[in-house]
């Protein structure tokens, strides 16, 4: 599916692998033109590329290929979104072994402006194009994200996605979703969200709550099954940020890149 955006000269090319996380599928963005950006190849799906190569051709050619980050949802299309468009496009992304032009935070690619917004992964970039931002999966058009647990990983998140909420944006175009019309009300209730999680964390602690399916239960009684296992995986990064500001309980093992909690009785 194409869908432009409206006061942007940019499209929403949609892929056909709706899911449990991937909603009802994932955005490739084409922005400009003489030449168009792509951020995110997408799947590996035929139709999907050829639609992609479709729009950037008619849009006079492409002059690079973004990557916000290295999950396959967004990037198993790479190899052949560049036998459509030309081997000779570049591709960037944070991680340089996956592409051509390596990326830090604030460097730029043609028009767009890498920030970096860990969280959901290590790599992760948004894309600031003028008044929107590709947000990647850091923000979605609707519900929440997982946040993967690792040191500094949600501090980083939201620390990231306040930076975000700093700069001029008006839309967001994201990873998976509709377009954002208020990017700094979305902004807000992303981080709101995180640090009403965290509120609630700290009192299921300080009320004695020691097992990861009791904190889940309290904390993440919201999430519908499914979605239990990715809430599992936020618990411990939200585990982490407390045990990173030293308000993590003793009575919890805390173990490399995660938490551990001891079993049920």
């Amino acid at each position: 599916m194409i869908e432009a955006v409206a006061g942007f000269d940019a499209v929403r090319v949609r892929a056909a692998n709706p899911g449990l996380f991937t909603l009802d599928g994932t955005n490739t963005w084409v922005l400009g033109r003489d030449p168009a950006w792509v951020v995110d190849p997408g799947p590996d799906l035929e139709a999907h590329l050829d639609a992609v190569a479709r729009e950037v051709a008619a849009r006079g050619g492409a002059g690079g290929i973004a990557i916000t980050h290295g999950h396959g949802d967004h990037t198993d299309g790479i190899s052949g979104l560049l036998e459509r468009l030309g081997a000779e496009v570049p591709v960037a992304a944070m991680e340089a072994g996956r592409a051509d032009v390596g990326l830090c935070d604030g460097a730029s690619f043609g028009p767009l402006e890498a920030v970096h917004v860990p969280g959901h992964a290590a790599d992760h970039l948004c894309f600031v194009w003028g008044l929107a931002c590709c947000s990647g999966d850091a923000v979605l058009g609707h519900g929440s994200v997982y946040v993967a647990p690792g040191p500094g990983s949600l501090s980083g998140y939201l620390a990231g996605l306040r930076r975000l909420r700093e700069r001029p944006i008006d839309v967001i175009l994201p990873g998976h979703g509709p377009v954002v019309a208020d990017a700094r009300a979305k902004l807000d209730e992303y981080v709101a969200h995180r640090m009403g999680r965290e509120q609630r964390l700290v009192a299921a602690l300080a009320d004695g709550i020691r097992t990861e399916s009791g904190l889940l239960d309290v904390v993440w009684g919201d999430v519908p099954a499914l979605l239990r296992p990715a809430a599992a995986i936020t618990l411990a990064a939200h585990l982490g940020k407390l045990a990173e500001e030293g308000r993590l309980p003793g009575d919890l093992e805390v173990s490399g890149e995660t938490v551990r909690l001891p079993r049920d009785p």
